[in-house]
């Protein structure tokens, strides 16, 4: 008798603008007709994602987690605590008001037909950030926007979308703070005064899609780094805005400092807000950010590819997962 397979599926019920519960049942009849036995696990506090898939999750044959950027964050960092011979494949299906990661990968904000591209899909190898105990799967940051996902009004958000965060990032422009820091990248060592820094593997982030971005390797093992230093003068800030909003920044402004890395080293004389994946990420004055190369089994369509991902325009933002991560009530 054929061994039936098993399939964790874990829901963030009050994720996003709207609630999954419409799709649900097609959604679970998309993996049964796949040959699943399906478990759901409806979550109901900020780590109970990760707590469920290291107690449960080799015991399935697929885990699938519907949520936000934060959602598959806290499923992420339950997954890389097991044995890496002993992880299964992940699928994804977004349903947060900002899905940066899910933009990225291509998948589709229709959740039926995400379900049905994960069965029916391949795995992909992706690389997975490690930060001090913590994972995140698309970025790192600090400094000025990088406290407006988790500031921002939640009512707002639902209302608003992804034009909540830019309410919200308006304010911190009044209220620049500047942090001295050392920072090694893989060997190469930056200092100065800066308000700005991330550390990313992603083709958009916070709602911005990036331009330029056919660098960006999901599976090479190195991060995109950016640090903004301090602006001098009312010029220097309007420079770096409308460089950094539309991530065209020029190579020769001394600025930005840009690099690739897969250990990133930073210190500071205070302690730094950090955030991972548009989540709170804890306060630091030291971290080690390192990148675990295709440590991610990822199931996707079986016709993605990067190149298509890079390819996309302004016009074919609506077929793909709308912006950014979720956040609700506090948890994701």
């Amino acid at each position: 008798m054929e061994k039936v397979k098993r399939l964790l599926f874990i829901i963030n019920p009050n994720a996003g603008k709207t609630a999954i519960k419409n799709d649900l049942f097609e959604i679970i009849m998309a993996f049964a007709n796949a040959g699943y036995e399906v478990v759901t696990y409806p979550t109901t506090g900020p780590t109970d994602a990760e707590r469920k898939v290291v107690a449960d999750g080799t015991d399935f044959d697929l885990i699938v987690c519907a949520g936000g950027d934060g959602t598959l964050e806290n499923t992420v960092s339950g997954y890389m605590k097991l044995d890496e011979e002993r992880r299964v494949p992940l699928g994804y299906i977004p349903c947060g008001s900002t899905n940066d990661f899910a933009r990225t990968v291509m998948i589709p904000t229709n959740k039926i037909q995400a379900a049905k591209d994960i069965v029916n899909g391949n795995p992909r190898c992706l690389d997975v950030g490690q930060f001090a105990d913590k994972f995140f799967i698309y970025i790192a940051s600090f400094g000025v926007f990088t406290e407006v996902s988790y500031n921002t009004d939640q009512s707002l958000k639902k209302v608003m979308g992804h034009s909540a965060y830019v309410v919200e990032g308006i304010k911190d422009l009044a209220n620049i703070k500047i942090y001295n820091i050392e920072a090694d990248f893989d060997g190469k060592v930056v200092t100065g005064e800066f308000i700005f820094g991330m550390i990313t593997n992603s083709l958009s982030v916070g709602g911005f899609k990036l331009r330029g971005s056919k660098h960006v390797v999901l599976d090479d093992g190195k991060f995109d780094c950016l640090l903004v230093r301090k602006p001098e003068n009312v010029a220097d800030v309007q420079r770096l805005l409308t460089q950094v909003l539309t991530n065209n920044i020029e190579d020769k402004d001394e600025l930005f400092f840009k690099t690739k890395a897969s250990k990133v080293v930073i210190k500071s004389e205070e302690e730094i807000n950090w955030t991972l994946d548009g989540e709170f990420g804890g306060a630091h004055t030291e971290v080690e950010i390192v990148n675990h190369q295709k440590a991610l089994k990822l199931c996707l369509n079986g016709d993605y590819n990067l190149e298509d991902a890079e390819s996309l325009d302004e016009s074919d933002e609506s077929t793909f997962a709308d912006y950014g991560d979720d956040f609700e009530d506090g948890w994701d």
